[in-house]
């Protein structure tokens, strides 16, 4: 394995329950993992557990994976990032991420076109927000400091605190390639879903051909260690199946576009048509098993390690295993990636 292949968690958002990973948490930093992610959907957020186990660590780095820019301004998020990061005694990875039109005008209220343009005005404000080098402006469309209309009397600030770092890490959460190279551009880092490390040059290679020498790809990757691999490819495919045919519409859903160009569209619309027709049993089924396979980490601890070698010989730097709780399989696949 090459030395730049770094292991972290990924513990996701909350769903329907309070789930405090904790012991987790505290568990993969004993192990020697490298960060914890957290997300967030339309429900829990993303800052508060990773504070929350930020107070219970002192080692692991602490990702967000990912803040979605609608759900704050980007004051906010800067003001989140840079408390978050001194508190941590600078431990924040901050991700960032546009989500899809369903989750941005419906549960934000927000409007989404021209994510893109949203997300590099929106990361221009967060960083002169840290960087304090003159109060904060901003002429674009999107997001214009001061606020052009109300009072009239908005007038530039400056954060009245001295960030502990002026230039903490940003990795995007991107699917298409557009985005993708936009990462590269702009951010230390990019957060793929769904990613096959066999076809990661074949489908983004365009994409990440100008990245920089320490540009950090850190992907999640489902992980079931288990002699039952039949069950674990069942497990592995209820997120793909959510994702596909429930977080987007029907006439615009990124994930399914993204399933596409690995090559199962028509596999993908299948799986879409089925949930959203209320079969989602049917729909989970739907997913191939090649599909389901091929972005994870499955089976026994002797195939999970040959299949390791499929990520040592791609381009991401990091995997972010989701799914583990318990402390001897999170040593287990540390000492695999050690050897």
């Amino acid at each position: 394995m090459t030395a730049e292949l770094k292991l972290g968690i990924n513990v996701g958002y909350w769903q329907r329950d309070v789930d405090d990973q904790t012991e987790t948490v505290l568990a993969a930093e004993r192990c020697g993992y490298d960060s914890v992610f957290t997300a967030e959907a339309y429900g829990s957020d993303a800052f508060t557990p990773l504070t929350w186990y930020a107070a219970r660590t002192s080692r692991i780095k602490l990702g967000t994976a990912v803040v979605q820019i609608s759900a704050r301004t980007p004051v906010a998020t800067a003001m989140h990032a840079l408390t978050l990061d001194a508190l941590s005694g600078g431990r924040l990875i901050l991700g960032l991420g546009a989500s899809g039109p369903q989750v941005v005008e419906g549960w934000y209220g927000q409007p989404f076109p021209r994510p893109l343009a949203r997300t590099r005005e929106y990361l221009d404000i967060v960083r002169q927000v840290w960087r304090r080098e003159a109060p904060v402006t901003s002429e674009g469309p999107h997001y214009p400091l001061p606020y052009p209309g109300g009072a009239g009397l908005g007038k530039p600030l400056k954060s009245i605190v001295h960030p502990i770092r002026p230039d903490i890490p940003v990795y995007l959460g991107a699917e298409g390639p557009k985005n993708v190279a936009m990462s590269t551009e702009i951010a230390q880092g990019w957060l793929p879903l769904f990613v096959d490390p066999q076809q990661i040059d074949t489908v983004f290679g365009e994409s990440l051909a100008g990245r920089p020498d320490d540009f950090e790809i850190a992907a999640t990757v489902t992980t079931i260690v288990t002699d039952d691999l039949e069950s674990a490819l069942q497990f592995a495919k209820i997120p793909l199946a959510f994702y596909i045919g429930g977080m987007g519409a029907r006439e615009r859903n990124f994930h399914l576009d993204l399933i596409g160009r690995l090559g199962y569209a028509e596999q993908a619309a299948r799986v879409q048509e089925l949930f959203l027709d209320g079969r989602r049993d049917e729909a989970v089924k739907a997913v191939p098993d090649d599909l389901a396979d091929s972005i994870s980490l499955l089976g026994p601890i002797g195939r999970i390690k040959e299949r390791l070698q499929l990520w040592r010989d791609s381009p991401v730097t990091s995997l972010l295993i989701a799914g583990v709780r318990d402390e001897p399989t999170l040593r287990a696949i540390k000492e695999l990636v050690d050897s």
